[in-house]
């Protein structure tokens, strides 16, 4: 029996102490960011006086409600015509073929050098189709756009300004959001992406650690992906991998906070799933092929090797809160039946610091993101505790595309259904993307609601409080992720 408790305790330590290092990580970014934005250390280069030829890159696959959205965006940006290539990198298999064949050549009619570039086999699946529009691209520099993205007029001509120095690899701007206050998905999911657009990629870039490009928004310079292998497709977030493969090469990223990107974001739980899927499984894939060649690299500071390390190991954090939640419920008998071990659980209440480390995370992002302070702090109490209770209720769907990505497991690169919905009164529940099966795993999401209700039951009955407002989390968040998966499943 000791031995199992010992078990448990041993495993429980190494994850939470997980999270507190990671924990202090953020904290270092926070510190880092706004120590630059008080400096105020953003400093925008001059207008543009010589325009190099530039290819924008629209990778589309099966988006019937957003394509001819993006692609009339993308040719409204202002940038000499002569200088400037399109290229509609079409994989769909349905109806978009024709509403993209049918706008593009709209456009050509009008003088667009625009390409409809259609794939029969999606081989590669994103990467590989940026890859081939690589081969034939006309751009010594290449942005990239999502099909749910609306690029702002004066996205190259505000951006390539960026590209100072021939070193300079990437620029990298900041993601806004069409539909931000849609439904509370919507809200969450803002909540979190501020406050990796803000402290995470700012606090990297500004003390010089590897920050990543986020597959759209962005602009390459072609030379910088070709000296880094170009596209690789061996894993489902292949920018992510680019991103390090080149940085390990030498090349330098640029962030540009004050540059915003307007996009949809996942409006139904199973989009969202299937995009947090993606993402994490994709981390998972990417910490096994690159972390290896961060850690042995003679070129990197051992400081950012450190942020290195967390930053492709981040996905892990749901493996963790998955299972410190599970194993908290024995630990509770335990602490309640074995008093020797009470110093054990007093040494751990130490890392509850964790949370007021990210919570002074989020709030800085809060505060940047609103310039009405008081109202940015109101955001900030109404959202960061919903926002965590809701991701910890993704921790089982998104642990278990963690494990199958360290253990090699592959997997099809599955998109994110784009819904073009901006206002309240806009449906999305017809949308022919979704599915409308219950996955088996949302039945266990919400027996998970109920393990934690049971938690809570027994933390009065042991009298142990401690863990309460953990449980209560994990209850709230297991019961909303299950509850919205079977209500948009249904329609």
């Amino acid at each position: 029996m000791h031995i199992l408790i010992w078990t448990i305790i041993i495993v429980y330590g190494a994850l939470i102490l997980f999270i507190f290092t990671y924990s202090i990580v953020q904290l270092t970014l926070t510190l880092g960011y706004r120590k630059s934005r008080k400096r105020n250390e953003v400093q925008v280069p001059n207008a543009l006086v010589i325009f190099p030829n530039v290819t924008i890159q629209l990778p589309i696959f099966n988006e019937k409600y957003v394509s001819e959205r993006l692609i009339d965006s993308t040719a409204a940006i202002d940038y000499p015509k002569d200088k400037l290539e399109i290229q509609v990198l079409d994989d769909s298999t349905d109806e978009t073929f024709e509403l993209v064949a049918n706008k593009v050549g709209e456009l050509q009619q009008k003088g667009y050098n625009i390409k409809h570039i259609h794939r029969v086999k999606r081989v590669g699946y994103k990467a590989g189709a940026l890859a081939e529009g690589l081969e034939v691209c006309e751009g010594e520099f290449v942005a990239i756009f999502d099909a749910d993205f609306l690029p702002a007029k004066n996205f190259l001509m505000d951006s390539l300004k960026y590209f100072v120095h021939d070193k300079i690899g990437l620029v990298q701007t900041k993601w806004l959001h069409l539909n931000k206050n849609y439904n509370l998905l919507t809200r969450l999911q803002a909540f979190g992406l501020d406050a990796h657009f803000t402290v995470e990629q700012g606090g990297r870039n500004a003390a010089g650690h590897f920050m990543n490009f986020n597959g759209t928004a962005g602009i390459w310079r072609k030379t910088c992906i070709e000296d880094a292998g170009g596209w690789h497709s061996d894993t489902l977030t292949e920018d992510l991998d680019l991103s390090y493969r080149a940085q390990l090469k030498g090349w330098s990223f640029k962030y540009v906070e004050d540059i915003g990107s307007p996009a949809e974001l996942p409006a139904a739980m199973n989009a969202l799933k299937t995009q947090q899927y993606r993402w994490n499984k994709g981390a998972a894939e990417c910490a096994v092929k690159n972390l290896d060649k961060v850690i042995k690299s003679k070129n990197v500071s051992n400081s950012t090797k450190v942020h290195a390390i967390f930053h492709l190991m981040n996905s892990f954090l749901f493996v963790c809160i998955l299972l410190t939640g599970l194993l908290s419920v024995p630990l509770m008998w335990v602490k309640s039946t074995y008093f020797q071990y009470g110093y054990l659980f007093q040494i751990a209440a130490i890392f509850s610091v964790s949370f007021v480390f990210l919570a002074f995370f989020y709030w800085t992002s809060a505060a940047m993101n609103y310039e009405n302070k008081r109202l940015g702090f109101l955001k900030f109490i109404s959202s960061f505790p919903l926002f965590l209770s809701v991701y910890m209720g993704l921790s089982l769907h998104n642990a278990i595309a963690v494990f199958e990505g360290y253990a090699g497991r592959k997997s099809p690169f599955v998109r994110t259904p784009k819904f073009n919905v901006v206002k309240k009164e806009e449906g999305w529940k017809n949308n022919k993307y979704i599915s409308k099966q219950i996955n088996p795993l949302t039945y266990i999401e919400l027996l998970l609601a109920l393990y934690f209700a049971f938690a809570i039951w027994a933390g009065f009955y042991l009298g142990d409080s401690g863990l309460m407002p953990f449980h209560v989390m994990l209850m709230f968040g297991f019961g909303v992720i299950g509850l919205y998966s079977v209500r948009h499943a249904k329609g």
